[in-house]
């Protein structure tokens, strides 16, 4: 690689209600999606060091806009509205799940979606129709099994060679990746790192 990403200097760019007011759609950036409860606000903020980027909260469905964090000139992650246990009004939660895929099928910039799921609960129904959706269009998946530190080192593995042999029966190949994640105890976060340096980077 030509350069490497300091995830430390991510700044707070946009909240964007629709995708029509998102950041010009230039340069690159990788998404991170899951449940309301996953953990994608907590993972953003143990990737960058800074426990205030995104925010979090023990209320799941607090991220309801699509929020774009820059690393670089050209490089953002972006965090997006939570799926699944929300709750709020049928339309508003019509309204996240339009905004939200219009922005995965017509994000030119998108080159990468981190899926996150809590290691106690993988691979639910939107889960795989997020998996299916991303690799018809020939997006990489990197999966976050999420809240490791819940689990001891025997169950976490074991759940984590069954999420990648449950993939391997469903007939996802090296389009998706999984490892395991906890932000408690800041495990896995240069492997998440290298994944996301792939993507944004040039290669």
């Amino acid at each position: 690689m030509s350069e490497e990403i300091s995830f430390t200097k991510a700044q707070f760019l946009i909240s964007a209600p629709t995708v029509w007011q998102c950041p010009e759609d230039v340069g690159r950036e990788v998404a991170f999606a899951g449940r309301s409860n996953a953990g994608k606000s907590s993972a953003i903020n143990t990737l960058t060091n800074n426990s205030k980027l995104a925010r979090t909260s023990k209320t799941p469905g607090r991220t309801q806009l699509l929020n774009f964090f820059s690393l670089t000139e050209n490089c953002r992650l972006v965090d997006l509205p939570g799926y699944g246990f929300a709750k709020v009004p049928k339309a508003m939660k019509q309204a996240w799940d339009r905004n939200l895929a219009e922005y995965l099928q017509q994000r030119r910039s998108l080159r990468g979606l981190v899926m996150l799921m809590d290691i106690r609960h993988p691979l639910q129904e939107y889960d795989w129709q997020m998996i299916g959706w991303a690799t018809q269009s020939a997006m990489p998946v990197h999966l976050l099994l999420t809240k490791a530190d819940k689990l001891n080192n025997g169950p976490a593995k074991t759940v984590l060679l069954t999420v990648k042999r449950e993939l391997a029966k469903a007939g996802f190949g090296d389009e998706v990746t999984v490892q395991t994640f906890s932000s408690l105890k800041k495990a896995g976060i240069e492997q998440l790192k290298l994944v996301i340096q792939s993507w944004l980077i040039e290669q």
